[in-house]
This record gives structure tokens, sequence and C-alpha cells, in this order.
């Protein structure tokens, strides 16, 4: 009886043996390729075959299971110098999201190691930056352009990366910094640059402003002309309209319109104590004292 259970034990242990050596399962992160004597397992269609998510059966002893994460993945790159079009370098940190898109050409391109794809495909990503980087210059690759700048970055990256099996998803721009002894003259040039838009914009308002003064002065000039012209026009009618009362008033009494005339002579001429007068007491001037 005890060798019986023991014999049933044993049997249901090489039962659980034989299933561990023969079933694997697959995550649903991930995807598999079986490897027969060293040589990729093929599907009905003579295509390697890749397993799915799952539990899935092998031969114990002559497959060998590969997986291949296919979860996204980031890689970060700090180039060295760059060249621009201005032979001037600049220094780029980037990063790049990727996944494995085709495990047939990501196993045949970099024996299924994630750290040789990374490799390859960081060598590869420098020589597209280094290329887009060439055929700009330093403003281009700084200012507003960046985006069209990603995106040709981008299109050459995941054209050169489809040999390895490898879908890249983005690239990014993190940092694009300027060695010292650059970075002091384009400065001096972005200041001299801008300074000159400025000295321009200052000249531009400075003509405006001296054609918005020339017409206000032109105006100024016209109305006071026109008032001046007014006003001789009615100092012109007050004088002939006194020169009349004068003559209507010396008309109906002389001897009152010259004594009248005597008395503003005398106001305007002791006005001023400080003047001194040379005349004949006798004479015409005071020809009302005497009376």
């Amino acid at each position: 009886m005890i060798s019986r259970t023991h014999s049933a034990i044993a049997g249901i242990g090489l039962a659980l043996l034989l299933v561990g050596f023969t079933v694997f399962p697959v995550h649903e992160t991930e995807r598999a390729m079986v490897l027969r004597l060293g040589q990729l397992k093929s599907d009905a269609e003579g295509l390697p075959k890749i397993y799915e998510p799952g539990l899935n059966f092998k031969v114990p002893l002559l497959d060998t299971v590969r997986y291949f994460d296919t979860r996204i993945q980031t890689i970060l790159i700090s180039t060295s110098r760059i060249v621009t079009n201005e032979k001037k370098d600049v220094i780029v940190d980037l990063f790049v999201k990727w996944k494995i898109q085709d495990c047939a050409k990501f196993f045949t391109a970099t024996g299924g190691r994630r750290d040789h794809a990374e490799k390859l495909l960081r060598q590869q990503i420098v020589n597209d930056v280094r290329a887009e980087f060439g055929r700009r210059t330093i403003k281009e690759v700084v200012s507003g352009e960046r985006s069209d700048l990603m995106q040709s970055i981008l299109k050459e990256v995941a054209s050169s990366a489809r040999h390895l099996g490898i879908q890249v998803i983005d690239t990014r721009v993190k940092r694009i910094d300027l060695p010292e002894e650059v970075s002091e003259s384009v400065y001096e040039r972005m200041r001299s640059e801008r300074q000159r838009i400025a000295d321009e914009h200052r000249a531009q308002g400075q003509a405006k402003a001296n054609v918005v003064r020339a017409k206000a002065d032109a105006r100024v000039t016209v109305i006071l002309a026109n008032a001046e012209e007014s006003a001789k026009h009615v100092r012109g009618e007050g004088d002939a309209e006194a020169s009349r009362i004068y003559a209507e008033s010396h008309g109906k009494d002389k001897d009152f319109f010259e004594f009248y005339r005597s008395m503003q002579a005398y106001r305007e001429t002791f006005k001023n104590k400080n003047d001194i007068l040379l005349v004949k007491p006798d004479g015409d001037f005071f020809r009302f004292f005497g009376k």
C-alpha cells in the first residue's frame, strides 16, 4: 500500500516535471519565439512563428524559448559635439521612444538582446541627428523650427530602425547647448541683431513722429495765419469804427475833443516819473494849463 502511494506521488511529480519542461507561459507584455536546435521554429507558411500571450508548448531539451518585451522603451542619448551648417558645434540631449515591432527581424539583427539593439539604435539616431543638424543653422535648431526638425529626425530614425524590427514612436530633443566658446559668439551675434532691429524700430518711430509733428506744425501755422488774418480784419474794423466815432465826436464839439486828446497826451507823457521833459511852459503843449 505504501509503495503504491509512493509510486503515485512519484508519477505525479514526474508528470508535473514533464509539464514544466513542455509548457511555457507568455505574458501580456511579451511575445516569444522558439529555437529548435538553434534554428527558429516556423509556422505553416514557413515564417518564424511568434507565440502570443498564453500557455504554449515546446519539446523539452530540443526547444529553447526566447522572450521579447513588447512594451514601449526609452533611450536617453547625450551626443558629443554636432556640427551645424555654419560649422558651429552644438551638444544635443534627446530621448527616443521605441518598441519591438517584428520579433523575427529583431532577433536576426540583434540576437534578441535589448542592450545590443539599443546600441545599434543609438548609433543610427546619432548619425541621423548629425545629418539633420548639418543642414541647419544654430538659429534654426533653437528657434520655432524645432518641431520641423523633430519631425525630420523622427522620419529618418523610424526609417532606419525598420531593418532592426523596431518601431520608433517618438523622439524629442531635451536640451541643445553650445560649447562655451561658441555661446559667447552666438550671444554677441544675437545681441547685435536685436540691437539692429531695435534701432530700426526706433528710426521708423522717429520718422513717423516727425511726419505727425510736421503735420501738426503745418496745421498750427495755418490756424495761426487764419486767426491773424481774422484779428487784422477785426482790428481794422475796430480802428475804422473808432475813427468814425472820433470824427463824429470832433464834429460835434471841437474844443472838448481837443481838450480830451490833450488830457490823454498828459497822462501818457507823465506816466513814468523817471522821465525828464524839456518843453516851454507857455508852449502849445501846455495851452490848457494857462486857461
